[in-house]
Protein backbone atom coordinates (compact mmCIF):
# COMPACT_ATOMS: atom_id res chain seq x y z
CA UNK A 1 0.00 0.00 0.00
CA UNK A 2 2.94 2.40 1.14
CA UNK A 3 4.86 1.74 -2.28
CA UNK A 4 1.04 2.44 -4.22
CA UNK A 5 0.65 5.48 -2.31
CA UNK A 6 4.46 6.81 -3.51
CA UNK A 7 3.76 5.87 -6.55
CA UNK A 8 0.87 8.17 -6.58
CA UNK A 9 2.52 11.05 -5.28
CA UNK A 10 5.64 11.17 -7.05
CA UNK A 11 3.04 11.18 -10.28
CA UNK A 12 1.08 13.82 -8.64
CA UNK A 13 4.87 16.14 -8.13
CA UNK A 14 5.84 15.08 -12.12
CA UNK A 15 2.74 16.71 -13.37
CA UNK A 16 3.49 19.51 -11.03
CA UNK A 17 6.90 20.46 -11.84
CA UNK A 18 6.52 19.39 -15.37
CA UNK A 19 9.43 16.52 -15.16
CA UNK A 20 10.25 15.33 -18.67
CA UNK A 21 12.34 12.32 -19.91
CA UNK A 22 14.86 12.96 -22.45
CA UNK A 23 16.64 10.84 -24.87
CA UNK A 24 19.95 11.09 -26.23
CA UNK A 25 20.76 8.55 -28.75
CA UNK A 26 21.71 7.37 -32.90
CA UNK A 27 19.13 6.03 -35.20
CA UNK A 28 17.94 3.18 -33.51
CA UNK A 29 16.13 5.61 -30.90
CA UNK A 30 15.28 8.20 -32.96
CA UNK A 31 12.41 9.32 -34.91
CA UNK A 32 11.99 7.54 -38.19
CA UNK A 33 14.73 5.31 -37.74
CA UNK A 34 17.34 5.46 -40.34
CA UNK A 35 15.35 9.17 -41.79
CA UNK A 36 15.80 7.71 -44.55
CA UNK A 37 12.11 6.90 -45.45
CA UNK A 38 12.70 3.48 -45.43
CA UNK A 39 9.84 3.05 -42.70
CA UNK A 40 11.87 1.89 -40.00
CA UNK A 41 11.90 3.71 -36.65
CA UNK A 42 13.72 4.46 -33.49
CA UNK A 43 12.67 2.69 -30.10
CA UNK A 44 12.40 6.22 -27.92
CA UNK A 45 9.31 6.18 -30.09
CA UNK A 46 7.36 4.13 -28.51
CA UNK A 47 8.80 4.49 -24.77
CA UNK A 48 6.38 7.01 -23.95
CA UNK A 49 3.25 4.69 -24.12
CA UNK A 50 5.16 2.83 -20.95
CA UNK A 51 5.74 5.95 -18.56
CA UNK A 52 3.59 8.75 -17.46
CA UNK A 53 6.12 11.31 -17.88
CA UNK A 54 6.67 12.93 -21.59
CA UNK A 55 9.16 12.01 -23.81
CA UNK A 56 11.46 14.46 -25.60
CA UNK A 57 13.34 12.34 -27.77
CA UNK A 58 16.09 14.04 -29.10
CA UNK A 59 18.59 11.16 -30.74
CA UNK A 60 19.04 11.64 -34.27
CA UNK A 61 20.11 9.14 -37.05
CA UNK A 62 24.05 8.50 -37.69
CA UNK A 63 25.34 10.32 -34.42
CA UNK A 64 28.32 9.00 -31.84
CA UNK A 65 28.94 10.16 -28.36
CA UNK A 66 31.52 12.23 -30.03
CA UNK A 67 29.14 13.89 -32.86
CA UNK A 68 26.40 14.19 -30.38
CA UNK A 69 29.11 16.12 -28.12
CA UNK A 70 30.87 17.97 -31.22
CA UNK A 71 27.46 19.38 -32.32
CA UNK A 72 25.97 20.27 -29.38
CA UNK A 73 23.33 18.37 -28.93
CA UNK A 74 24.11 17.15 -25.40
CA UNK A 75 24.54 21.07 -24.79
CA UNK A 76 20.93 21.34 -25.65
CA UNK A 77 20.02 18.72 -23.17
CA UNK A 78 22.06 20.50 -20.49
CA UNK A 79 20.67 23.58 -21.08
CA UNK A 80 17.27 22.76 -21.34
CA UNK A 81 17.33 20.10 -18.75
CA UNK A 82 16.06 20.50 -14.80
CA UNK A 83 16.61 19.24 -11.65
CA UNK A 84 14.67 16.09 -11.76
CA UNK A 85 14.36 15.30 -15.36
CA UNK A 86 15.88 12.17 -16.61
CA UNK A 87 18.08 11.76 -19.69
CA UNK A 88 18.59 8.11 -21.05
CA UNK A 89 21.68 7.54 -23.07
CA UNK A 90 22.38 5.41 -25.35
CA UNK A 91 25.43 5.28 -28.03
CA UNK A 92 27.52 2.62 -29.55
CA UNK A 93 26.81 2.33 -33.16
CA UNK A 94 28.36 4.53 -34.66
CA UNK A 95 31.21 5.08 -32.40
CA UNK A 96 33.87 2.81 -34.23
CA UNK A 97 37.14 3.16 -36.10
CA UNK A 98 36.48 5.05 -39.47
CA UNK A 99 39.59 4.33 -41.31
CA UNK A 100 42.28 6.73 -42.76
CA UNK A 101 39.68 9.40 -42.88
CA UNK A 102 38.20 10.58 -40.17
CA UNK A 103 33.83 10.27 -40.56
CA UNK A 104 33.28 12.98 -37.59
CA UNK A 105 31.36 9.90 -35.72
CA UNK A 106 34.81 7.75 -34.59
CA UNK A 107 35.88 8.26 -30.77
CA UNK A 108 39.44 7.21 -30.03
CA UNK A 109 40.13 3.17 -29.44
CA UNK A 110 39.83 2.36 -25.92
CA UNK A 111 37.94 3.37 -22.67
CA UNK A 112 40.43 5.81 -20.84
CA UNK A 113 39.44 9.06 -19.81
CA UNK A 114 42.70 10.26 -20.67
CA UNK A 115 43.43 8.80 -24.66
CA UNK A 116 43.08 10.47 -27.55
CA UNK A 117 43.56 10.19 -31.01
CA UNK A 118 44.56 12.30 -33.82
CA UNK A 119 42.43 11.75 -36.97
CA UNK A 120 42.65 12.94 -40.54
CA UNK A 121 39.55 14.94 -41.84
CA UNK A 122 38.43 14.78 -45.83
CA UNK A 123 40.18 18.12 -46.21
CA UNK A 124 43.48 17.29 -45.09
CA UNK A 125 43.01 19.26 -41.45
CA UNK A 126 43.99 16.96 -38.28
CA UNK A 127 41.90 16.85 -34.70
CA UNK A 128 42.04 15.16 -31.80
CA UNK A 129 39.46 13.09 -31.09
CA UNK A 130 38.66 11.63 -26.99
CA UNK A 131 36.97 7.83 -26.01
CA UNK A 132 33.23 6.82 -25.68
CA UNK A 133 33.85 6.99 -21.88
CA UNK A 134 35.40 10.44 -21.86
CA UNK A 135 32.48 11.74 -23.84
CA UNK A 136 29.75 9.95 -22.22
CA UNK A 137 31.22 10.51 -18.94
CA UNK A 138 31.40 14.29 -19.16
CA UNK A 139 28.09 14.39 -20.69
CA UNK A 140 26.47 12.72 -17.33
CA UNK A 141 28.86 14.77 -14.83
CA UNK A 142 27.60 18.01 -17.01
CA UNK A 143 23.93 16.64 -16.64
CA UNK A 144 24.55 15.92 -12.77
CA UNK A 145 25.69 19.32 -12.04
CA UNK A 146 22.12 20.56 -13.01
CA UNK A 147 19.94 18.23 -10.91
CA UNK A 148 19.16 15.90 -13.84
CA UNK A 149 19.23 12.24 -13.61
CA UNK A 150 20.84 10.37 -16.55
CA UNK A 151 20.89 6.75 -17.26
CA UNK A 152 22.90 4.92 -19.39
CA UNK A 153 21.52 2.75 -21.46
CA UNK A 154 23.62 -0.18 -23.94
CA UNK A 155 23.25 -0.02 -27.51
CA UNK A 156 20.84 -2.33 -29.15
CA UNK A 157 22.00 -5.75 -30.67
CA UNK A 158 22.17 -6.01 -34.38
CA UNK A 159 20.02 -8.76 -35.93
CA UNK A 160 22.87 -11.12 -36.01
CA UNK A 161 22.53 -14.78 -34.52
CA UNK A 162 25.09 -17.16 -33.59
CA UNK A 163 22.47 -20.70 -33.69
CA UNK A 164 19.69 -19.71 -31.77
CA UNK A 165 21.03 -16.80 -29.35
CA UNK A 166 22.10 -13.04 -30.66
CA UNK A 167 25.52 -12.57 -30.98
CA UNK A 168 27.98 -11.26 -28.37
CA UNK A 169 27.86 -7.74 -27.51
CA UNK A 170 30.60 -5.32 -28.92
CA UNK A 171 33.05 -3.05 -26.96
CA UNK A 172 30.77 -0.86 -26.28
CA UNK A 173 28.35 -2.08 -24.21
CA UNK A 174 30.95 -3.03 -21.61
CA UNK A 175 32.07 0.72 -22.08
CA UNK A 176 28.92 1.88 -21.15
CA UNK A 177 28.48 -0.24 -17.88
CA UNK A 178 31.98 1.19 -17.11
CA UNK A 179 31.15 4.58 -17.23
CA UNK A 180 27.80 4.10 -15.46
CA UNK A 181 29.83 2.47 -12.98
CA UNK A 182 32.37 5.24 -12.81
CA UNK A 183 30.03 7.54 -12.45
CA UNK A 184 27.47 6.05 -9.96
CA UNK A 185 24.78 6.19 -12.55
CA UNK A 186 22.17 3.84 -13.63
CA UNK A 187 22.92 1.23 -16.21
CA UNK A 188 20.45 -0.91 -18.27
CA UNK A 189 21.77 -3.24 -19.93
CA UNK A 190 19.91 -2.85 -23.23
CA UNK A 191 21.73 -5.45 -25.16
CA UNK A 192 20.69 -8.22 -23.26
CA UNK A 193 17.60 -7.33 -22.03
CA UNK A 194 16.62 -7.14 -26.49
CA UNK A 195 18.67 -10.30 -27.12
CA UNK A 196 16.27 -11.95 -24.31
CA UNK A 197 13.25 -10.85 -25.75
CA UNK A 198 14.18 -11.75 -29.27
CA UNK A 199 15.43 -15.46 -28.49
CA UNK A 200 12.35 -15.73 -26.90
CA UNK A 201 10.28 -14.54 -30.33
CA UNK A 202 13.15 -16.99 -32.17
CA UNK A 203 15.04 -15.45 -35.36
CA UNK A 204 12.25 -15.95 -38.36
CA UNK A 205 10.28 -13.58 -36.50
CA UNK A 206 12.66 -11.32 -35.50
CA UNK A 207 13.98 -11.35 -39.57
CA UNK A 208 10.98 -9.18 -40.20
CA UNK A 209 11.80 -6.32 -37.79
CA UNK A 210 14.61 -5.57 -40.24
CA UNK A 211 13.86 -4.66 -43.29
CA UNK A 212 16.45 -2.59 -44.76
CA UNK A 213 19.38 -3.94 -42.79
CA UNK A 214 20.56 -6.01 -39.30
CA UNK A 215 20.03 -2.51 -37.45
CA UNK A 216 17.44 -0.57 -38.23
CA UNK A 217 13.79 -1.55 -36.87
CA UNK A 218 10.26 -1.76 -38.08
CA UNK A 219 7.64 -0.19 -35.78
CA UNK A 220 6.76 -3.96 -34.72
CA UNK A 221 10.58 -4.34 -33.89
CA UNK A 222 11.02 -0.72 -32.42
CA UNK A 223 8.44 -1.34 -29.81
CA UNK A 224 9.71 -4.85 -28.86
CA UNK A 225 12.51 -2.79 -28.33
CA UNK A 226 10.80 -0.40 -26.22
CA UNK A 227 9.38 -3.12 -24.25
CA UNK A 228 12.60 -4.36 -23.58
CA UNK A 229 14.00 -1.52 -21.89
CA UNK A 230 11.33 -1.14 -19.93
CA UNK A 231 12.11 -4.46 -18.29
CA UNK A 232 15.21 -3.37 -17.28
CA UNK A 233 14.20 -0.10 -16.30
CA UNK A 234 11.67 -2.50 -13.94
CA UNK A 235 14.92 -4.48 -13.02
CA UNK A 236 17.08 -1.40 -11.93
CA UNK A 237 17.07 0.55 -9.29
CA UNK A 238 16.08 3.85 -10.83
CA UNK A 239 13.77 6.09 -10.05
CA UNK A 240 12.10 6.22 -13.02
CA UNK A 241 10.85 3.26 -12.70
CA UNK A 242 8.15 4.79 -10.32
CA UNK A 243 6.45 6.33 -13.48
CA UNK A 244 6.01 3.18 -15.53
CA UNK A 245 2.48 2.35 -15.99
CA UNK A 246 0.23 -0.54 -15.44
CA UNK A 247 1.08 -0.75 -19.60
CA UNK A 248 4.95 -1.08 -18.66
CA UNK A 249 4.19 -2.99 -15.76
CA UNK A 250 2.50 -5.93 -18.12
CA UNK A 251 6.00 -6.13 -20.86
CA UNK A 252 7.45 -9.41 -21.44
CA UNK A 253 10.12 -11.57 -19.63
CA UNK A 254 12.27 -10.99 -16.42
CA UNK A 255 14.90 -9.64 -14.77
CA UNK A 256 18.45 -10.60 -15.97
Amino acid sequence: MFSLIMTAVLSLLSSVVGQTVYLAGDSTMAPNGDGAGTGTDGWGQYLGQYLTLPISNQAIAGRSARSFTDEGRFTTIINDAVAGDFVIIEFGHNDGLSGDVDNGREDAFGDSLTVTATVTETDGSTEVIHTFNYYMTNAINSLKAKGAIPIVSAQTPDNIWDGDVITAPPRFVPYAQEVAGNTTTTYIDHYDYVAQAYEAIGETTVNTYYPIDHTHTTVTGANVVAEAFVRGLLCSSSTLKTFVNSAGEAVPNGCL
